[in-house]
Parts: structure tokens; C-alpha cells; sequence
């Protein structure tokens, strides 16, 4: 019979399932390992490349019809409003990067407009917010001498991001390295020529196994052996 017959018979073997979780059982370490090390990895990855983004809004009333309303509302980012919330708070950024943190939005076809900030600070977004609104009122009435704008609820502090999708890498990694675990470890076992049962043993020679050995232990083995030797002497011991 040549090797690849033999080879052929060995694929074609039945899965048990005790089989099965006893290498389960024994290389479960590999698999730990290496679900431990691609999370980690997964983990320095997510701390090192994803900010936490925070959002949070306010609410002003601004009375006007729906075309005075449209440009009332794109004045709101307009770079006169920023540089002054920029100035008050003393930001870092330019007013062209604070009006893109800023998302104008009326509800529904109500005179109520919503001043959204998103920043990675969220303590920042509730300031930036806040003296967004109060900067369009007091500078809308100086510009246009327009005065009915009125604050109807400030912005409050948020504590959960709104990317709370950055945990999915981790989630991610802990998977991808189950699965590689499992993975190597019936990779390993198939690459392992070692002959574990008759059955494998009759498919490589080719014929029936008509006994086998037992794993003897060493130290029954000299035990029993001393005993044989007193009783052909006719003697009689104790043996520890």
C-alpha cells in the first residue's frame, strides 16, 4: 500500500466527538493565547486610532417666516459668530474647523432651530453650544436688527460617545483570534503523524491488530517482579 492510499484512508476517518474535545481540551491553551494576544492587539489599535466623539445640542426659537428663516440660520456659522465664540472661549481652532463641529437643523417646520456640537471634549461641546447661541441672538440683533431670537433650552453635558462603534474592532479581534486558535490547533493535529488508535494503526499496515499493550507503570512493574523472585526463593516479605 503506498503512501498516497494511505494518506486517501486517513481523510476519509469519521469525526468523533470525544475526540474532538479532548484536543479541544489539551491545546486550549493555544487558543487563549491567541485570543488574548489579537484583542490586545485589537485594543492598542482602537486606543491609539479612535477618538472619542462627543455630541450635545441647544435649542433657540427664532421668529421668522420660512425664507428669512434660511438665512438667519446659515448666519449662525457664519465666521463673524464663530470668531466670537472662538475669542470667548479661546479656542485653538480656526472658525472655518469650529462651524464644521457645528450642525444647524430646524425641527420640522416649527420656528425652533437646533445648534448640535460634536468634540472630543465633552465638557467643550456644552461651552461651544451654549456660546454659539448666545452669540447669534446678541450678534443677529446688532447686524440685522432683528431681536426675535429667544433661547429655548441650553445644552447639557453628554458622557457617551456617539461613535460608540470604536469597541467593535476589540469584539472583532476577540473573534478573529477564536477562530484562528481553533484554527491551528485541528491544523496541528492534521500535520501529526502520530498513530493514536488500532483503527489508524489496521489503515496504514493494512491488516487487522490482533492485540495491543498496555502502558505499564514502572514502579508496579519492579514490584511485582521482586515479589516473584521471594516466592521462588520460598521467602516471604512485606514490600512498600
Amino acid at each position: 500500500m503506498d503512501n498516497e492510499t494511505i494518506n486517501i484512508q486517513k481523510k476519509k476517518k469519521d469525526i468523533n466527538l470525544k475526540e474532538v474535545f479532548d484536543l479541544l481540551k489539551k491545546r486550549a491553551w493555544l487558543v487563549i493565547a491567541i485570543t488574548i494576544l489579537f484583542t490586545s492587539a485589537g485594543y492598542l489599535y482602537n486606543s491609539f486610532n479612535n477618538t472619542p466623539i462627543y455630541q450635545t445640542s441647544t435649542r433657540v426659537i427664532i421668529g421668522a417666516d420660512s425664507e428669512y428663516m434660511k438665512t438667519l440660520m446659515v448666519m449662525i456659522t457664519d465666521p463673524l459668530i464663530m470668531d466670537k465664540v472662538k475669542e470667548e472661549l479661546q479656542l485653538s481652532q480656526t472658525s472655518e474647523e469650529l462651524a464644521e463641529q457645528i450642525e444647524v437643523a430646524r425641527i420640522e417646520d416649527s420656528q425652533v432651530v437646533q445648534i448640535s456640537v460634536r468634540d472630543s471634549d465633552s465638557a467643550q461641546a456644552v461651552e461651544i453650544a451654549n456660546t454659539t447661541a448666545t452669540a447669534f441672538k446678541s450678534e443677529i440683533a446688532d447686524i440685522l436688527d432683528f431681536k426675535e431670537v429667544q433661547l429655548l433650552s441650553s445644552a447639557d453635558e453628554n458622557h457617551q460617545a456617539i461613535n460608540g462603534g470604536q469597541h467593535k474592532i476589540v469584539i472583532i479581534s476577540f473573534i478573529f483570534g477564536a477562530i484562528t486558535g481553533l484554527g491551528l490547533i485541528f491544523l496541528l493535529d492534521s500535520l501529526d503523524g502520530t498513530i493514536r488508535k488500532e483503527s489508524e494503526l489496521e489503515l496504514v499496515l493494512g491488516v487487522p491488530v490482533i492485540g495491543s499493550i498496555s502502558n505499564v507503570n514502572k514502579k508496579k512493574f519492579v514490584k511485582r517482579r521482586r515479589q516473584r523472585k521471594i516466592n521462588v526463593r520460598g521467602e516471604t516479605a512485606d514490600i512498600k
